[in-house]
Parts: structure tokens; C-alpha cells; sequence
């Protein structure tokens, strides 16, 4: 028997249309919106480069830029929606990403470059990426439907990079980076009707929220979750994940033209990494209903790791750069649906947003520093290999680091009537 909208929330019970369905459907389409265009900014590194005669490295700080504001904007944002309600959330960050892109088009020095590509996209990230969309699949879906949704959700943000790698290969090639950067700012405009269908009520009417969770305020639940080992540990895996595909979506295309390999062939396996992570998230979203969070977790580190070794290991042939992707896809987002499952099951729903979006912090962290120190250590040493170490050395001690989590709600001290 299916299961409307209107018996999940209280707010929406006139919004008959907002089906479990069209909420996956939309919400879908806004993690492909939303991750697409980003995953693709390495390809932009080249042309922009030559054409203004930058160093990788400013390049590089201003895609470290967005990337640490998007984990540091996300706790906010999430509490926002988490309290107000998702729509305004998304229709700003979705406003903030389209400006930030149409300004990287016009940037003519690393400070206008830094503003758009690093401040505005970072902030329009946090205000309407897949990480809001899989708060409202938390909130506005019920629980037997929310293991396959957060890997649907996840899965739709590789199916943007599947998409947009290509496309934004094909544009650059054919119409240069100046236009390419206009048709993704464009595009991003069309996240504000979709994220109607993704429109959560205020706190106060939260269906799947317990009497104990509307009692806990912001500060108390921040309190819990930071004094809670499990959680703690969840958050500091998560910084590699973070470290791993910010490095190697913003300086893997420029590592391969290094080694003779094209451009295209780059795109072929930016998009491969996407492609095999639709199959990565939806089969983890599957098997974390039946098998432990933690073990999927340290699995999917240790695979990335022997990836990386082997990849740096022997020499690099468009074959094996596109065997290195479709690997790398498998796990590539794979993290986020246990991740997230992780934080509901602990903590609820009430502050969903808000606590996932600070171990998202972790994994933005992560990101401003890999995209950093790779453009950093390139100039310096005109290599990447101390960071391919260095993301190898990190993927065993995240693996190493998620076993010991405990998997059961937190316990808390139920308020007698007087």
C-alpha cells in the first residue's frame, strides 16, 4: 500500500501530489543539478590557466575555497531548514550557485576567481545540494522506504558527473570555457520549482520526530552528538572521503593530460566514476538495510586505498585510467548513505540537517585540503604523487577508524509528566 505525502507531514497534507515518488523523482533531479556542474570544474583548471597564465594552485585555493564552505555552510543551512522548512534554503543556495558560476565566467584574476568558483559556489552548495535532498528523503519519507531513497539520492548526484564531464568536455571544445560556465549557471536556476515537491514544514510539525526529539534544542543536540564516541568517529572517517574525490575530481583530468593521456579520455573517466556509482550507491543504499553500517564504511575506504596503489603503481594507459574510475565510482559516493543512515539512527530526525551537516564539515575539510595541497605540491614539485600517498595512507586509517562504531540510538533520559 503506497503511502502519500500528506500522512508523512501535517503541513503538507493538501499537497496531495507530493507523492513518495515525485519526492525521490525531484529530489533526484536536484542532486544531478546540483553535483553535476562541480564535478566537472577540473576541466576548466587548463583553459583558464593558459588563458590567464595561473598556476594550478591558484586554480586549486579557489576550488579548496568552495569546497571549505560548503562543509562549513552546511550545519547552517541544515539548521535553517531543519527549523524553517527546506524551500528557502534551496531556493538561495540554488540563486548563490547559478551567481557564482556566471561570475566565474567573467573572472579575469584569482580574487574574482576565488569569490565565484570559491565563495558563492561553495555557499550555493550548501544551500541546495543532494545533502538537503537526502534530509527531506530523512524527514518527508517513511523509514522502509528510506535506505533505497538515500542511495537513489546519492546515486542521482553521480549520474550529474556521469552527465556532466562530457558535456562540459563537449562545450569547452566546442563553444569555449566562457559559454560552458553560462549554460551550467543557467541550468542550476532549475532547481527552484523542483525543490518545491522537497518542501519540509517547520520543526514544530516534524512527523517523524519523537516527543524526546522535540524537546532537544540546537545547543543540547550539538552537546549529544559531539560527547558521543561513535559519532565523533563517524565524523573524522568522513574527512577522507572528502580528501580523496575533491583531489581527484579537481586534479585527475590535468594529471592525465600530464602523463599523454586526452583530454576526452579525462572527461570518459570523470564520467566513469559517476556511471559506477549510480551501482555503488543504489547496491550500499540496498545492503545497509541487512548488513552493518560500519563494515560497508571501512570496506569501501580499503578499496579505495588498493585502488589508488594500483593505479599509481603501473604505468598510466587510458585503459587503466578508465579501470581506475570505474573502481573508484564503486565507492565513490558510497560513504554518504550509510553515513547518513548512521546520524538518523543515532540521533533521529529532529536535527537531521543540522548533525549531518556538521560531519559534513569533516568531509569539506577534507576537500579544501586535497584540492589545496594538490595544486600546492604540483607547483612545488611538479609531481601529485605525495598526495596520491598521503590519500592512500588516510583511506586505511578511515577504514580502520569506522569499525569500532556502535550502531543504536542514543540513550536518553525520558521527561515524566508532573
Amino acid at each position: 500500500m503506497s503511502t502519500s505525502v500528506g500522512e508523512l507531514a501535517p503541513a503538507s497534507r493538501s499537497s496531495n501530489w507530493r507523492t513518495p515518488a515525485v519526492i525521490i523523482l525531484c529530489g533526484c533531479a536536484i542532486g544531478m543539478l546540483g553535483f553535476g556542474p562541480r564535478s566537472a570544474l577540473g576541466f576548466f583548471v587548463q583553459p583558464m590557466s593558459h588563458e590567464f597564465s595561473w598556476g594550478r594552485d591558484v586554480f586549486g585555493l579557489a576550488i579548496a575555497v568552495q569546497n571549505l564552505l560548503w562543509g562549513l555552510g552546511q550545519p547552517f543551512a541544515g539548521a535553517v531548514a531543519d527549523r524553517f522548512g527546506l524551500f528557502r534554503v534551496m531556493c538561495v543556495g540554488a540563486l548563490l550557485y547559478a551567481g557564482g558560476l556566471l561570475l566565474m565566467r567573467y573572472s579575469s584574476t584569482p580574487l574574482s576567481l576565488n569569490i565565484g568558483a570559491g565563495v558563492m559556489v561553495g555557499f550555493g552548495l550548501a544551500g541546495c545540494s543532494f545533502n538537503l535532498v537526502l534530509s527531506a528523503f530523512t524527514k518527508l519519507l517513511p523509514a522502509e522506504k528510506r535506505g533505497l531513497a538515500l542511495g537513489a539520492g546519492t546515486a542521482a548526484g553521480s549520474f550529474g558527473q556521469f552527465l556532466f564531464a562530457p558535456i562540459g568536455v563537449a562545450l569547452i571544445d566546442n563553444f569555449g570555457w566562457q559559454q560552458a560556465l553560462s549554460v551550467f549557471g543557467f541550468l542550476m536556476l532549475l532547481i527552484i520549482p523542483l525543490s518545491l515537491a522537497l518542501s519540509t514544514p517547520p520543526v514544530a510539525h516534524a512527523a517523524n520526530a519523537t516527543p524526546a526529539d522535540d524537546d532537544q534544542t540546537f545547543t543540547r543536540a550539538l552537546a549529544e552528538a559531539f560527547g558521543h564516541r561513535s559519532y565523533v568517529l563517524l565524523v573524522l572517517g568522513f574527512f577522507t572521503c572528502g580528501f580523496q574525490l575533491a583531489f581527484v575530481t579537481v586534479h585527475l583530468p590535468a594529471f592525465l593530460v600530464d602523463r599523454g593521456i586526452s583530454a576526452q579520455t579525462g572527461g570518459w573517466v570523470i564520467a566513469a566514476i559517476g556511471l559506477f556509482n549510480i551501482v555503488g550507491s543504489l547496491s550500499v543504499g540496498y545492503l545497509q538495510n541487512s548488513l552493518p553500517k560500519r563494515y560497508i564504511l571501512s570496506t569501501i575506504y580499503f578499496t579505495r586505498a588498493l585502488a589508488t596503489l594500483a593505479f599509481i603503481s603501473f604505468p598510466i594507459t587510458p585503459f587503466s585510467a578508465i579501470a581506475f574510475g570505474a573502481i573508484s565510482g564503486l565507492t565513490w559516493l558510497s560513504t554518504v548513505p550509510p553515513t547518513s543512515a548512521l546520524v538518523a539512527l543515532m540521533f533521529g530526525t529532529r536535527w537531521f540537517a543540522t548533525l549531518y551537516g556538521f560531519a559534513f564539515v569533516s568531509h569539506q575539510v577534507g576537500g579544501f585540503l586535497g584540492v589545496w595541497l594538490g595544486g600546492v605540491v604540483f607547483e612545488k614539485f611538479g609531481s601529485y604523487t605525495p598526495i596520491w600517498w598521503l590519500s592512500i595512507l588516510f583511506g586505511v586509517l578511515s577504514a580502520l577508524i569506522n569499525l569500532p562504531i556502535v550502531e543504536k540510538p542514543v540513550q536518553r533520559a525520558v521527561a515524566q509528566p508532573a
